[in-house]
């Protein structure tokens, strides 16, 4: 059950399921090139991602990744989804809505082959942005830059914000997310229910960012972990495969 929280504006209860700390670990997977000459990297991560709020309509979200010490494919077990299995003590408390469901750490000795050293894990990157539902911003929203808004703040209430849902019984959103390489990503989609399509409208590069043209996320609330996929165009490939993960809620 999808509890919403006190205080939360009502543009933000489709989005509501999202809200928290999530920690978990996941699979990058991306084939560069094709057939006899591709080189594809596949490697283990974790991550911790925040999904919060400010009592205004939007999310701030956030993200840190780090890699896992290195071990055999064939060792990486998957469901029957493609996705990663986790046996770590964080995941599994939190599927059975035990003690340390909460606040459990990710534990990485626990996805370690056995016999091995633990090695520290290495920073791989961070990403932040924002979520919400996609409409046009009237009178009595702030902006542009610090003005403020004129009159009361609209779609204020379920009623209101419920004249938003679109034709597919969803809401439409939008997600802005900056990445410190230099790439800032437009991302339109859709929440419905427990569940978020995106695909990127717009994609800006600096001089120096490698190049990176389109992708697509999923994200879904199943059996109370967050689940996601991400699949990227970039280095001269197609949109294809890249990475994706399972998140227990930390907090």
């Amino acid at each position: 059950m999808i509890e919403i929280p006190t205080g939360l504006p009502a543009e933000l209860v489709p989005l509501s399921w999202l809200i928290g700390v999530w920690e978990g670990t996941g699979v990058i997977d991306y084939a560069i090139g094709e057939g006899d000459d591709a080189r594809r990297v596949s490697r283990e991560f974790g991550q911790r991602v925040s999904f919060s709020h400010d009592g205004l309509p939007y999310l701030n979200y956030s993200s840190y990744t780090w890699l896992l010490p290195e071990r055999p494919e064939s060792e990486r077990p998957v469901n029957a989804l493609g996705l990663p299995e986790f046996d770590d003590s964080a995941s599994s408390a939190a599927s059975a809505g035990g003690e340390g469901a909460d606040d459990a750490p990710i534990d990485l000795d626990a996805i370690q082959p056995e016999g091995a050293t633990v090695e520290p894990p290495t920073p791989l990157t961070a990403e932040t942005g924002y979520w919400r539902l996609s409409r046009l911003h009237i009178e009595g929203d702030a902006g542009p830059g610090l003005l403020p808004g004129e009159g009361a703040r609209p779609f204020n209430t379920a009623q209101s914000v419920e004249t938003l849902r679109n034709s597919h019984d969803g809401f439409d959103i939008e997600v802005s997310i900056v990445h410190p390489t230099g790439i800032s990503e437009l991302y339109l989609g859709q929440v419905k229910g427990p569940r978020i399509d995106l695909a990127t409208d717009a994609v800006v590069r600096s001089r120096s960012a490698k190049e990176y043209t389109a992708a697509t996320r999923i994200y879904g609330l199943v059996e109370n972990h967050l689940l996601w996929a991400w699949d990227i165009a970039a280095l001269g490939q197609d949109l294809r495969t890249h990475a994706s993960a399972r998140l227990a809620k930390a907090d």
